[in-house]
C-alpha cells in the first residue's frame, strides 16, 4: 500500500492535474469574485489601500497557500488521504492523546465555514446580473443552485466529474486573460508584489491592519485543497498550483489596475471582477463564473464528507450510514451530512441575501482551522526528526501570519460571523461528547476469556432439558482479541433468563483496515463443532454484509470439514446443511443506577441521544432483520454506594 500510494502522490499526469484543477482548487479559485469587492465596499477607493491589497494578497497566497499548505502541509498523508484528521492520525502515536482536541476544533470550524463557502460562491457570481438587471432579486436563484447541487450528490459526481477539470481550466484562463487585458492598461501596478506596499497599508494606514479580514479571503480554499489530496495526488497538484497561482495574481492585478484608474470613487454595487469583465462578453463571464462555484462548492462538499467519514473512523463523530456512489478515488456520500450542510446552506442564504453581507461573516472559523493545522503540522515535522530551530521558525512564522488574521477576522463576530463559531462550537461539542462517551464506556468494558467458559458452554450445547434457542447462535463482538468476548455477551448466554442453547456458538468480530479495499477472514477454532471465532477484516470502502459473508465462510468450513454436520438429525428436514442462524446484537442503555455528577450525567445523556440518531448497528453490518435479536442491556458507570432504604 505504501509503495502504491507513494508512486500515486509522486506520478504527475495530466488526468491527475485536471482532476485536481476541477476538484481541488474550486474553493480558492473562486476567490477573486469577492475578495477585492469585500475589501472596498462601501469604501471610496485610494491608492494606498489598492496597491497595499494587492501586495498583502501576493504575499498571503505565497506563505499561507504556496510555502504552508503546497510544500509543507502535502508531504503529511496518511495512506495517500489528507486532510486535519489524517494528520492528527499520523502523529498520534508519537505524541500525547490531547492533540486529539486541536484536530477536533480544527475539524469542526472547517465543515462550518463549509456551510458558508457554497452560498458565497454561489451568490456573488449570480449577482453580476444585477449590473444588467439592477435590483435583481438573487435569492432563489441561489437556492435553487444550491438545492440541485445536494439533490445531484447521491448519484456520485462519476461522469460530470470529467467535465469539472476542464471547466476549471476554461474558468482559470478566463481570469488570466482578462485580468492581463486589464493590467496592460496599468502596468504599474506590478510594483506591488514589493511586499513594502503591504507593510505600509497594514501599519502606516489608519485602520489598515483591519483589511486582514478581507484579505484573507484570497487563501480560505487553502485548508480544503489539503482535505481533497487523496482525489488526485500530492504532485498533481503541486504542478496544477503554478498555473492556478499565475490565473489568480493575473485576475488580482487587472482588477487592482481597474481600482488605481478609478481612485476616489467607490466601487458600487458590482464586484471589481465584473467591473473588468468587458461588456460584449459579460454574460459568458456570468455563465463560467456560476459554472466555476458550482464545481467549487461541489469541492467542498466533497471534503466535508471526507472529514466526516475519518471522524468516524476515529471514533469522534456517531457512525453515518456511508455509500460510495462512484468509482473516483476518495469519493463517498453520507446522506446525514449531505442534508444537513443542505438546510445550513439555505440558511445562510435566506439569512445574510447578499454576498457582500456573507463576506463579513467568511473566514472567521477557517481561520482557526489553520491555526490549528498549524500546531498539528509543528509535531509532524518534530515526529520526521526535522532541524528543531526550522521547526520553531515555520510554527512561529505561521502562528504570526495567521494570529494576525485570526484578530482581524475578530471584527466579523458582530456582522454574522458569530453564526460560524456558534456552528463550529456546536460540532466540536458534538465530537467531544461522542469521544468521551465512547471513552468512558468502553473503560468500564470488561472482557471475559472465552476459555474459561468453554466447559459449560460444551455442557449447555448439549444439555436436552433446555429448550434450543438456535442451532447457529451468533455473537458480533467488539473485542479484538480472539481469545476474549465482552462479559455481557457470556452473561447474556448464561445469564440472561433461561440459558441460550445451540449446537455450536459463533463470535465474530469486524475489523475495518485503513486500506480502501480488501476482504479477508480469519477462523480460531476454540472447540471443534462448538466454538469459533471469526474475524472479517473489510477494506473501509467494502460494503460490510457480514450476514451474506459469515454464511459464505461456513458453507467453505462445512466444505473442508472443520465443522461436521453428519450427526446432526434435525438437518435432514432442513435444505441447507448448516441449520438455521440466529445474530445477536448487544446494545447498552443508560441505567437509572448510576450515581453520576452533573457533568458526566450531561455527556452520558448526550452521547446516548448522538447514539440513537446514529445508523444502527445491524443496518451498519447488514443484517437481514429475519433472524435478528437486539438486546438491550443496562450500563452502569457509577453505581449507588450503600443502600440507605431502612425498613420499619
Amino acid at each position: 500500500m505504501h509503495a502504491n500510494t507513494s508512486t500515486f502522490h509522486s506520478k504527475i499526469t495530466l488526468a491527475g492535474s485536471l482532476i485536481a484543477i476541477g476538484i481541488v482548487f474550486g474553493d480558492i479559485g473562486t476567490s477573486p469574485l469577492y475578495t477585492l469587492n469585500a475589501v472596498f465596499h462601501d469604501k471610496v477607493i485610494s491608492e494606498a489601500i489598492a496597491l497595499g491589497s494587492l501586495s498583502a494578497i501576493f504575499w498571503t497566497l505565497f506563505f499561507q497557500t504556496t510555502l504552508k499548505y503546497v510544500i509543507i502541509t502535502l508531504q503529511a498523508d496518511n495512506n495517500g488521504e489528507g486532510g486535519i484528521f489524517s494528520l492528527y492520525a499520523l502523529i498520534r502515536r508519537y505524541f500525547g492523546k490531547w492533540l486529539i482536541f486541536p484536530a477536533m476544533a480544527g475539524g469542526a470550524f472547517l465543515i462550518a465555514d463549509g456551510i458558508i463557502t457554497p452560498p458565497i460562491s454561489v451568490a456573488s457570481a449570480i449577482e453580476g446580473v444585477q449590473s444588467v438587471v439592477p435590483g435583481f432579486n438573487t435569492v432563489p436563484f441561489v437556492i435553487a443552485i444550491l438545492i440541485g447541487l445536494f439533490v445531484f450528490q447521491q448519484f456520485g459526481t462519476d461522469k460530470i466529474g470529467k467535465i469539472f477539470g476542464p471547466a476549471m481550466v476554461v474558468w482559470f484562463g478566463f481570469i488570466a486573460v482578462i485580468g492581463a487585458m486589464a493590467l496592460a492598461e496599468n502596468l504599474s501596478v506590478l510594483k506591488a508584489l514589493n511586499p513594502y506596499y503591504a507593510y505600509k497599508m497594514l501599519v502606516l494606514e489608519p485602520g489598515g491592519f483591519w483589511f486582514l479580514g478581507s484579505i484573507f479571503l484570497c487563501t480560505t480554499g487553502a485548508e480544503a485543497l489539503y482535505s481533497d489530496m487523496g482525489h488526485c495526488g500530492r504532485n498533481n497538484i503541486r504542478i496544477s498550483w503554478i498555473f492556478i497561482k499565475i490565473a489568480l495574481v493575473l485576475c488580482y492585478a487587472g482588477q487592482t489596475a481597474w481600482l488605481m484608474d478609478h481612485v476616489g470613487e467607490t466601487i458600487g454595487t458590482l464586484s471589481p471582477f465584473y467591473h473588468i469583465v468587458p461588456p460584449q462578453i459579460f454574460w459568458l463571464a456570468l455563465i463560467i463564473a456560476t459554472l466555476a462555484t458550482i464545481i467549487a462548492s461541489q469541492a467542498l462538499i466533497s471534503g466535508c464528507f471526507t472529514l466526516i467519514n475519518e471522524a468516524i473512523r476515529l471514533d469522534i463523530w456517531p457512525r453515518h450510514l456511508v455509500l460510495f456512489p462512484g468509482n473516483i478515488k476518495g469519493q463517498l456520500y453520507i446522506p446525514a451530512i449531505n442534508w444537513f450542510l443542505m438546510m445550513g446552506c439555505i440558511g445562510m442564504v435566506l439569512y445574510f441575501k447578499e454576498s457582500t453581507k456573507m463576506e463579513a461573516a467568511f473566514g472567521l472559523s477557517v481561520t482557526l482551522t489553520m491555526i490549528m493545522s498549524t500546531l498539528l503540522i509543528n509535531f509532524y515535522l518534530r515526529a520526521k526528526r526535522v532541524n528543531l530551530l526550522l521547526v520553531s521558525f515555520i510554527t512561529g512564522l505561521f502562528i504570526c501570519i495567521e494570529m494576525s488574521f485570526l484578530i482581524a477576522n475578530l471584527q466579523k463576530i458582530a456582522e454574522g460571523g458569530w453564526i460560524t463559531l456558534l456552528i463550529g462550537a456546536l460540532l466540536f461539542m458534538v465530537m467531544f461528547v461522542w469521544w468521551k462517551g465512547k471513552k468512558t464506556k468502553n473503560a468500564i468494558m470488561a472482557l471475559a476469556a472465552i476459555e474459561n467458559y468453554i466447559p459449560v458452554l460444551k455442557q449447555l450445547s448439549i444439555d436436552e432439558s433446555i429448550p434450543k434457542f438456535a442451532t447457529n447462535l451468533v455473537f458480533l463482538t467488539a473485542s479484538p482479541s480472539k481469545g476474549k468476548v465482552e462479559q455481557n455477551v457470556i452473561d447474556s448466554i448464561l445469564n440472561q433468563g433461561t440459558p441460550k442453547r445451540a449446537d455450536i456458538y459463533w463470535f465474530v468480530h469486524v475489523n475495518v483496515t485503513n486500506e480502501p479495499y480488501g476482504l479477508n477472514y480469519d477462523v480460531d477454532t476454540l472447540v471443534k463443532n462448538d466454538i469459533y471465532f471469526i474475524e472479517f477484516n473489510l477494506g473501509f470502502r467494502e460494503e460490510p454484509r457480514i450476514d451474506f459473508y459469515f454464511r459464505q465462510v461456513v458453507s467453505e468450513m462445512i466444505k473442508n470439514k472443520e465443522v461436521d454436520v453428519s450427526e446432526r438429525k434435525e438437518f435432514n428436514y432442513q435444505k441447507n446443511t448448516i441449520g438455521d442462524f440466529k445474530f445477536v446484537v448487544r446494545d447498552s442503555f443508560l441505567s437509572f443506577d448510576n450515581n453520576m455528577t452533573f457533568w458526566k450525567n450531561f455527556i452520558m445523556k448526550s452521547f446516548y441521544n448522538l447514539k440513537y440518531l446514529s445508523v444502527k448497528e445491524e443496518v451498519n453490518f447488514g443484517l437481514d432483520r429475519s433472524n435478528l435479536i437486539i438486546e438491550k442491556y443496562p450500563l452502569i458507570i457509577y453505581p449507588y454506594g450503600a443502600n440507605k432504604l431502612v425498613r420499619k
